[in-house]
């Protein structure tokens, strides 16, 4: 039965009430179900400089969402004989590096060419400081290694997708923001919706990002390049963005029905497994629903766009600085919007730690670190080279379900002794498992592992030294890239393992920086983050540059 639409709006109300502020930034909110517009408003400002406040007319930038864009940009240049999706990068852009192999076009746009990222690199190195034009091409050349071969696995790329943008260019002989404009969105009538390649670009109606300063004001959010493409440069309206949910689940007015079910088709891993990352796209489930989604980051803002095809729902959330999570709103509007009756169970509760107590500990292996913590009697997972944040263990019949608030998920499985604690832990991604060894549940003290570690180190693939010292009784670790610089803070976990953590609001990265030692000396050290993967700094001999000895 459907619900009363007066009564979903005041539910839709009472969700967003709290950002419904004169002095803040905000979001701006669209939803429509069964092509009847439910709910559209702004809330919060605009610009807090100028005392504009948000309103559904207002653009702001949708971030990766741009990816499915980028994608049909791709398929409709197939269509007219210029491109072949499934040839390699190389084809296209000879100058690229032959590492584990060619990657595919189709591989960049489901994340899985095994390319290291060009922003996760840059932001690693130089913090949020702009690279200069030609930058994030320069920073994929460079690459001597990558993340994994083709096809292996999924890590999120902004640096793939940046290349199938260059790519199209090159096929089409036309700036990539003009294929958009003159292919996808003339056509679909998005007249608000265009490809921003920078931020210092002024442009009307446009909201202003806001990033907290750490001091209780805001910093203009600035993407640090001068030419993001179809990584995420889109800049839209909700209108717009509900015209074009309107098609993705309806007849199509753009690309053929053979383009249309590629961009439908679930990838599968080499070994088998099948992803949930389509191009440009992700189909997971949502209680017995199918959601098609994709959510978007910005430096100050964010977004999440889906649709519940089965019932015609379209949902789109973008914010320029609120405290919010669009994905975590979005979702909590399909189930105001479809009710209980609808949506059937709720998702399996997290595991509870009494019971569980062996698993509790820090685990550890070539690019991955984790801990199993107790939150309030539940267990749950936290990552440290990815999102700071713990999410949930689910038990399943086989092993224990993570799942990453975007519809991922892996499978953790504890390796146990005949005593029956548990000394490792079988981590499984993308149908590929790892061991991770159980850490010492006490961390070494900073004067054990000190020794042999200070000095200047230097990596070519991130253009980056870096300089691990002591300061007022902690370890930092200052990395000086092409365009600026990044502080850290380096926690031990374990002899040679130790964890780093951004300091101050224009570094953004954190990871895990394992240590290599020769006759006591730190001689290398690899860094695993959440996008990069094995990425080796070799410690500098002394000597002498412009005259300074280091």
């Amino acid at each position: 039965m459907k619900k009363d639409s007066q009564a979903v709006a005041e539910q839709l109300d009472a969700l967003f009430e709290r950002f419904n502020k004169g002095d803040e930034p905000g979001l701006v909110v669209a939803v429509a179900h069964r092509d009847e517009i439910l709910y559209r408003r702004g809330f919060g400002l605009a610009s807090l400089e100028h005392g504009v406040i948000n309103t559904p007319a207002t653009r702001l930038r949708i971030g990766s969402t741009s990816k499915q864009f980028t994608c049909l940009a791709a398929l409709l240049l197939a269509e007219d004989g210029k491109l072949d999706i499934d040839a390699g990068v190389r084809t296209y852009l000879p100058e690229l590096p032959l590492l584990a192999g060619d990657p595919t076009l189709r591989q960049l746009m489901t994340h899985t060419g095994g390319y290291r990222c060009y922003l996760d690199l840059t932001l690693l190195a130089q913090g949020v400081a702009t690279m200069p034009h030609g930058g994030a091409l320069a920073a994929e050349l460079r690459q001597g290694d990558v993340n994994f071969p083709p096809g292996e696995r999924m890590i999120y790329c902004n640096g793939g997708y940046h290349l199938l943008s260059l790519a199209i260019e090159r096929a089409s002989g036309i700036p990539f923001a003009t294929f958009l404009k003159e292919r996808i969105f003339n056509v679909m009538g998005m007249l608000d919706t265009e490809s921003v390649a920078d931020d210092m670009q002024i442009r009307p109606r446009m909201a202003t990002q806001h990033v907290p300063d750490g001091k209780g004001g805001f910093m203009r959010g600035l993407f640090p390049t001068w030419e993001v493409l179809g990584e995420g440069g889109i800049v839209s309206t909700v209108d717009d963005m509900l015209l074009w949910l309107a098609h993705l689940r309806g007849p199509k007015r753009l690309g053929s029905e053979a383009n249309w079910r590629q961009m439908l088709a679930r990838p599968r891993y080499s070994s088998g497994a099948e992803g949930v990352y389509v191009l440009g796209l992700m189909r997971t489930p949502h209680r017995d629903v199918e959601l098609l989604h994709h959510a978007g980051g910005v430096f100050g803002g964010a977004c999440q766009m889906l649709t519940v095809q089965q019932h015609a729902l379209d949902v789109i959330i973008l914010t320029n600085g609120a405290a919010a999570d669009p994905v975590e709103l979005a979702t909590q509007v399909v189930d105001i919007v479809l009710g209980d009756a609808i949506l059937g169970a709720q998702p399996a509760a997290p595991l509870p730690t009494a019971g569980h107590e062996t698993l509790l500990g820090k685990y550890h292996s070539r690019g991955a670190y984790c801990v199993i913590d107790d939150r309030d009697g539940r267990l749950s997972v936290i990552f440290h080279n990815a999102r700071q944040m713990p999410l949930p263990l689910i038990q399943t019949s086989t092993a224990l379900r993570v799942e990453d608030g975007t519809g991922a998920a892996c499978l953790i499985k504890p390796c146990t002794s005949p005593e029956g604690r548990v000394t490792a832990i079988e981590l499984v991604d993308c149908g590929h498992a790892q061991i991770l060894q159980r850490l010492s549940d006490n961390a070494p003290r900073l004067s054990d592992v000190l020794p042999g570690l200070a000095g200047r180190y230097y990596s070519s693939d991130a253009a980056a030294h870096a300089t691990i010292a002591v300061q007022n009784d902690e370890l930092t670790m200052t990395m000086d890239g092409v365009a600026g610089s990044a502080s850290y803070r380096l926690e031990p976990v374990d002899h040679d393992v130790f964890t780093f953590d951004p300091v101050g609001p224009l570094t953004v990265i954190r990871g895990v920086l394992t240590v290599e030692r020769s006759a006591g000396l730190v001689v290398r050290f690899r860094i695993d983050t959440a996008r990069t993967r094995n990425l080796n700094f070799t410690r500098e001999s002394a000597h002498r540059i412009d005259g300074e000895r280091l």
